[in-house]
């Protein structure tokens, strides 16, 4: 069902790589709700998955852009107001990498040239983006610039690996540039902490089922799709958040503020039961 939530609106989508990304069901959703934008990923992503079909799906322009250099951000910022006819109303970041992960590292063996890499595509370049935006004065008067995020950012999970500190200085990144952009061009900034999600970038993460079927059993509601994500996402776009900023939003099913569920409880005296 469509609202025309974004009717008018103008953004930008980063990372957007296949069918199963949020980023990819963000656009489509806001497509229906009346928006138009630019998609964009680094040229290597773009190669390993099916953003053309995306674009072609939802009339959009691509603009391939490395999101941790400067210019290719401040290219991206300039192509996007020329294309869309105007400030843009909305961002989506939705991009996370750990070369760690990749490549086996444990959390206590890191390879500092990986942590370094990770932490600028997973993080800084939401701060580089912004910074473009901001320079550029390319967003409007309400705007809403929104980042995805993770729990792993307050709790400890111990195979996410330096992802957790990304998104952590991620989420900082959020409320400290956030504060700036709120004061001096009336745009808000948000993170939104997703449920475990079975996205290509996830499953790159071990035991990455056990985490899904966890939260799964935690969360009083259940676990939060990313279809799910992708609408909250829109709210977030809409003009129905105008006051709404420098927050970290748990989409989550409940997950984040329950202690213990009764069929975890039960699990665990099933097992003691066993021995």
């Amino acid at each position: 069902m469509s609202y025309n939530l974004l009717k008018g609106k103008k953004g930008i989508i980063f990372g957007a790589l296949d069918e199963n990304s949020i980023a990819w069901k963000t656009a489509v959703k806001a497509h229906e709700e009346g928006a138009e934008f630019v998609l964009t990923n680094a040229p290597i992503a773009m190669r390993m998955g099916s953003i053309k079909t995306l674009a072609e799906q939802t009339g959009s322009e691509i603009i391939p852009a490395d999101a941790t250099k400067v210019e290719d951000l401040e290219n991206l910022v300039d192509k996007a107001v020329e294309i869309l006819g105007g400030k843009i109303d909305f961002v989506l970041h939705s991009i996370g990498m750990s070369v760690n992960v990749r490549k086996g590292n444990h959390y206590t063996n890191q390879n500092y040239d990986f942590t370094a890499k990770g932490w600028d595509v997973s993080a800084v370049s939401f701060h580089k983006t912004m910074q473009a935006l901001y320079k550029k004065d390319a967003m409007n008067e309400w705007g809403s610039i929104v980042a995805l995020s993770y729990m792993a950012a307050q709790r400890v999970f111990p195979d996410y690996n330096d992802m957790a500190d990304n998104k952590a200085y991620l989420e900082s990144i959020a409320r400290s540039f956030g504060y700036f952009f709120g004061k001096d061009k009336k745009v808000r900034v948000n993170t939104i902490s997703q449920s475990p999600t079975p996205t290509t970038a996830g499953q790159g993460v071990k035991g990455f089922d056990g985490f899904i079927a966890y939260a799964d059993k935690m969360s009083p509601l259940g676990n939060a799709t990313a279809q799910e994500c992708a609408e909250y996402t829109i709210t977030l776009f809409s003009d129905l958040t105008k006051k709404v900023t420098l927050q970290n939003l748990y989409h989550d099913g409940g997950f984040s503020n329950v202690g213990v569920s009764q069929e975890v409880m039960e699990a665990f005296v099933e097992k003691e039961g066993e021995k």
